[in-house]
């Protein structure tokens, strides 16, 4: 081999090993959870490491989700929707959210619900370190634990921002990053018509969906009962992201789709 390849034999597998390393002490220092199949450092080579979008799904499931991000006036009657539909959901909250209003995290996990880890502070985590990604999930999975004693394993990033140190960085917390394929667009407040047209007749409603509502969007409430007997009129079942994933063996094609190996 000659000097110069040799050197940067070297050098690649030297920064290969200072990654390696650092991840090391942030999983020891912030007490990380390793999923069994985890890949501690996801980002070294060129390939892109996508969230899960959808899930390959044989029989008629979808997946309701909210995130969590201001205001909390409308949480207990969405919990009441919910509970009158027997419909359980995924609920994704900010570390600040959770600070505000733990009696609601409490009552979100009491009925059952998926709680799930929106970010501490809700930055546009792409542009994050990974130090700053751990940061952001850990405080924010801490507080949650702290609450109910719940071991949170489901990630949303902020305004649906990720890379792939995110996504990886997230998967060494021991995180499934989770996107939509569904956008209902409540926070557009075009109206609950428009939030019931924008999921029960989305082109791209299937089996393995998972729809993004928000928690405190103006008509949410009012349309969220339609969407749910809409939904179920075509005959799916409506289940918390967490009943809907694989957890084991598993791919990712290219549009998001979650496969099982």
């Amino acid at each position: 081999m000659e000097p110069i390849e040799k050197e940067q034999t070297n050098a690649s597998l030297f920064v290969k090993i200072g990654i390696i390393v650092l991840s090391t002490i942030m999983i020891i220092g912030f007490g990380i959870r390793i999923l069994p199949d985890a890949i501690t450092v996801s980002n070294i080579s060129s390939k892109r490491d996508l969230p899960i979008y959808h899930v390959n799904c044989e029989e008629k499931k979808v997946a309701l989700s909210f995130d969590t991000g201001w205001g909390n006036d409308d949480t207990q009657i969405i919990l009441d929707i919910l509970a009158k539909n027997d419909v359980k959901a995924t609920f994704f909250m900010t570390g600040e959210w959770i600070n505000k209003y733990p009696d609601d995290v409490k009552s979100i996990a009491e009925a059952g619900h998926d709680l799930g880890n929106h970010s501490e502070n809700h930055k546009q985590m792409s542009q994050l370190s990974p130090e700053e990604c751990v940061k952001e999930i850990m405080i924010a999975h801490n507080r949650v634990q702290e609450l109910t004693g719940i071991d949170m394993n489901l990630f949303r990033p902020p305004y649906g921002d990720y890379n792939n140190t995110l996504v990886g960085m997230a998967r060494d917390c021991g995180y499934y990053t989770i996107q939509w394929d569904i956008d209902s667009l409540d926070w557009k407040d075009y109206g609950p018509e428009s939030i019931v047209n924008k999921t029960v007749n989305n082109k791209k409603l299937g089996n393995g969906s998972i729809i993004l509502m928000h928690n405190g969007a103006k008509f949410t409430p009012e349309a969220l009962e339609s969407v749910i007997l809409g939904l179920k009129d075509k005959g799916y079942e409506i289940v918390p992201i967490s009943m809907l994933i694989y957890t084991g063996e598993y791919t990712i094609d290219h549009t998001g789709r979650q496969l099982a190996k």
